[in-house]
């Protein structure tokens, strides 16, 4: 499998509007949000940054998100697969794998039509 570069860079916070105006700082536009503290920001052509607003108690995480063209290849090499091609809610279809260091990363390819 080759992937395409960077989708997205996926960002968990315990402070939604802090974080969108952290963000808004540095030059990103809010390209939507959402009505339960998440939306998506985008800084001229380059990933979007999709930011999810997480309870106190949880460890906020950032996840990077690596294009994938298709769901049809699988990754090869030393890869390890955490799970498969699932839907998503949100209208695409995303893979986890952990790479050596055990960081999580998501592969994103286009949904089911």
């Amino acid at each position: 499998m080759t992937t395409e570069g960077i989708e997205a860079v996926f960002l968990e916070t315990h402070n939604w509007g802090k974080t969108a105006r952290f963000l808004q700082g540095l030059g990103f536009e809010v390209e939507f949000e959402t009505d339960h503290n998440s939306g998506q920001f985008r800084n001229s052509d380059g990933p979007y940054v999709f930011v999810a607003e997480v309870a106190p108690t949880q460890e906020p995480r950032v996840q990077l998100v690596l294009k994938a063209e298709s769901t049809d290849q699988r990754p090869g090499g030393d890869v390890e697969i955490v799970s498969e091609f699932e839907q998503t809610h949100f209208g695409t279809q995303e893979m986890t794998v952990r790479d050596p260091d055990g960081r999580l990363w998501s592969l994103q390819a286009p949904g089911k039509q």
